[in-house]
């Protein structure tokens, strides 16, 4: 299997959502779906951008907060807005690795968790994966059927199912 970069990785999973949910209209893309928990693909969406901004955000600050992410609907609402920020954010992913600290709701710890540029993309990579997958479980569930068989699957089972043919 081809090893990328991160950031190349990060570029394409991100290319595929957007490629993916301009598969939609409007209504489709806001639906809330049963089998999602009463969730829609665009609230899926958002959620990934969201985390990548934060990324960004906590990258300038030094200090990395994924509970704090804006919650902005306009993402889960449009298409359009939602594929602006997917292009914002692919430009914007090769970046210098450097020591971050992730703040969390998680620990009482005020100083943060060490972690690093590059580790915390590659968590936002598999984050998107999952999130992928259920947009494809939704996708399928509204008829939609041109999604890469490779959308929102982890690049280890990729790699296993590739094994496994050989």
């Amino acid at each position: 299997m081809k090893t990328m970069s991160p950031h190349a990785e990060a570029r394409e999973i991100l290319l595929q959502l957007a490629f993916a949910i301009q598969q939609l209209n409007k209504d489709e893309y806001k639906e809330k779906i049963p089998m999602l928990s009463h969730s829609s693909i665009g609230e899926h969406t958002r959620h990934i951008i969201e985390l990548f901004q934060q990324l960004f955000h906590g990258y300038t600050l030094g200090v990395v907060n994924y509970d704090e992410r804006e919650r902005n609907t306009l993402l889960q609402e449009s298409i359009d807005f939602a594929v602006e920020n997917i292009a914002t954010i692919v430009t914007g992913l090769c970046r210098d690795n450097k020591e971050l600290k992730i703040g969390t709701l998680y620990t009482d710890n005020d100083e943060g968790i060490s972690s690093n540029y590059l580790r915390e993309l590659i968590y936002n990579i598999e984050h998107c994966i999952h999130h992928q997958a259920i947009i494809k479980i939704g996708m399928t569930l509204l008829g939609k059927g041109e999604i890469s068989e490779n959308f929102g699957v982890a690049k280890s089972t990729i790699a296993y199912k590739k094994q496994c043919v050989q």
